[in-house]
Formats: structure tokens, sequence, C-alpha cells
């Protein structure tokens, strides 16, 4: 295991060094009191882990992390640190380890040791592109290893980690990011939750196998996802919507299907408030294209199919009168006087226990005329 030191007080540097050449498996191949030129020097060397101090003058070791993932994606990191509760606590949370001063042997074979164990637990990115699926839940789907793998360490890291995704491709500045994940902290002490939480999603995603880069935009801007060849479920979904024809004949079977493939709001499970307008602009979507098939079927006497439809409308939106109404239409021309029965009541009781309301004018008018001639029909 190649690693590089970073400590900006020689004797430390030199204690530390010492240490770390007389435990077996571990090749010192730089030590430097200038984090700077750590991170200029890491990406020709390549390390496999920098022990770094995080409290140094110009930029702390947490920055120096972040900076020195950028330049080596594999590497990891080991933090040295005399206290700093609020980093030990995010620390312990995630895959990085960190040592406390004054430094002890056993410790810091401990740590190798760690280190050891998961460099050869790691999963290598798989050549079949890994599917993020936000419909409903937040899951990665890693080919040969299923959902288990996509398992955060924490809520923030995998609230942080569904941000960047919905903001893939655009800066996400930091001030937004302290604003969202941590509006009750002075700056200082949320700039270490974001560098330590980044560092957990990062070290999470490779633990997973997904091949997605998270990048810094200078050190004041913030940080980019680039998903790369990772599907993502509502892209696709949305892709196909906008590419079928009308429906007809030839392709009902193909909207039927995307129809089915919406398996929930987007990341309704996880109640994220910033992501309500893009819940709501899809659902609507579906919505839409859930009614046109409905009728579609309907207007081409295919009657079951189209109770299917407006059942499926009925789960998803419990709030939409057209689909009980529909519902109640369809049944009467299946001569299902029951189920019509049942549609109006369950109208009924969700517009008065949810709304305080009454159906709307057509649909009382269409029932009051219905039911005198059914009720005397079963006489």
């Amino acid at each position: 295991m190649r690693a590089i030191l970073v400590d900006d007080e020689h004797l430390a540097l030199l204690q530390l060094g010492k240490m770390l050449t007389n435990i077996q498996g571990v090749d010192v191949i730089g030590s430097y009191m200038d984090p700077e030129q750590a991170i200029e020097a890491a990406g020709g060397l390549q390390p496999d882990v920098a022990f770094l101090d995080i409290h140094m003058p110009g930029i702390s070791g947490l920055t120096a992390a972040e900076r020195l993932q950028e330049a080596c994606p594999d590497i990891e990191i080991v933090f040295i640190t005399a206290y700093d509760e609020y980093a030990i606590q995010a620390f312990e949370l995630s895959a990085m380890d960190y040592v406390l001063k004054p430094l002890q042997k056993d410790r810091l074979a401990r740590t190798v040791q760690r280190l050891h164990q998961y460099a050869g637990g790691k999963k290598a990115p798989e050549e079949a592109p890994v599917l993020i699926r936000c419909l409903q839940s937040l899951q990665i789907e890693v080919p040969g290893a299923g959902t288990e793998a996509s398992r955060w360490r924490t809520a923030k890291a995998q609230e942080l980690f569904a941000y960047l995704l919905h903001n893939r491709g655009q800066v996400v500045r930091k001030e937004a990011l302290f604003e969202l994940l941590w509006p009750e902290l002075e700056l200082r002490k949320a700039t270490t939750l974001l560098y330590t939480t980044i560092y957990q999603v990062r070290q999470d995603l490779k633990r997973m196998g997904v091949a997605i880069e998270i990048r810094s935009v200078s050190m004041k801007d913030g940080y980019v996802l680039d998903a790369g060849a990772t599907r993502i479920d509502v892209e696709e979904w949305e892709r196909e919507i906008s590419r079928l024809e009308p429906i007809s004949a030839a392709n009902a079977n193909d909207h039927l299907r995307l129809m089915e493939a919406y398996t929930g709001d987007y990341l309704a499970d996880c109640g994220y408030l910033w992501a309500e307008n893009e819940r709501q602009r899809l659902h609507m979507m579906w919505l839409q294209h859930a009614q046109r098939l409905g009728e579609y079927y309907d207007r081409h006497h295919r009657l079951s199919e189209a109770v299917n439809v407006y059942h499926r409308l009925q789960l998803k939106n419990p709030y939409l009168e057209d689909s009980y109404f529909s519902l109640m239409k369809l049944y009467d021309r299946l001569q299902e006087q029951t189920a019509v029965e049942d549609q109006y009541r369950r109208l009924i009781r969700v517009l008065e226990e949810e709304m305080d309301a009454a159906p709307n004018e057509t649909i009382q008018q269409w029932y009051d005329r219905w039911r005198p001639l059914h009720q005397r029909s079963r006489e």
C-alpha cells in the first residue's frame, strides 16, 4: 500500500513516517509539510492512501482531502487530528478513518489492517451500466449486486447525492448545500460536515462500484455531478413517453408498458421538499398520459382494459373525480351495477372526509338519473 503523509509540523511528520515504515504492507512514497505540494505530486504518484493532518495553515486537511480525491479518485484518506469533535462524529459514520494524536503504533497498525481489508473487498465498476431508480424511492441497481449495494451510511449522504443527481450537470453552490443540509450551523461547522459528507458519498459510490463523478468547481463555487453512462429511470421514462406516437392499435401496448413503468412519484419515499416541483411535473405527465390511454380503450370498446387504467389512476390520485365517474360509466356498460354504486360511495367518502365537498354537478346528475332506472330493474 503506497502512502503519502501531510503534516505542517516537521517532527510530527517524521514520527508518523517512522511508525508507518515499521508496519508491514506500507510503503511511504512522499512526505509533505505543504498540502499544495502534496496535491500537486499526488497526480503523478497515484498513492493508495494519504495520511493528513486536519489542522494546517493555508488549506485544511479536509479541503486537501477533497482535492486529493479529484487528483486520485481511488485514494483513501486517513485523518490525523488532536481534536475536532464535529469532524470525528462525521468520520465515525463514514468509510474513512481517523487517528488521534499523540500517535500510537498499535492504533496505526489497526488502521492499516482496516485499509487492506477495505481494499480487498472493493467492487470493480461493472461494464453494464448502473441503473438509478428515482421513482417512489432512491435505489441504485448495480449489475450482479442488485439494490442491496445501495445503502448509504447516513441520511445526509443520501440527500446530498440525491440533490446533486437532481441537478446533474449543473454547478451546485456550496451555500445552497449549507442551507439545504445544515441551515442551523455556523459556517465553519457546516463546511466541515459538507467536506466529510462529500467524501462519504464518493466512498459509498466507490463501494457500490458506481462510476459517477462528483467534482468541485473551484473551492468557493461548488460541485458538479457527472452521471456519465449511468441510466436514470425518470430520464428513460420521460424520453420514451416523448418519442411515442399518439395511441393506436399498433402501439397501445407500448403506451400501457410505460404507464405501468411509472412505479411511483419522484423520490416520494424520501419526502424531500426540494423535489416537489419535479414530483408534481412528472405526476401530471403520467396522469395525462394514463387518462389518454383510458379514453382510447373506452372509445375502442376495450372496456376491461379501460377499467384497469382508471383503477390505476385512482390508486395514484384518489382525489381525481374523473376516475370515479369514468369507472361508474364503464361498469354501467359492463352491467355491473354493484360496482357503479361502490364507485359512487367511494367518491362521496373521499370528498366528504378529505375535502368536505360533494361530487360535481355533472356526476351527481348522471347518478341521479341512473339510480332509479336500476333500482326498478332489480325489483
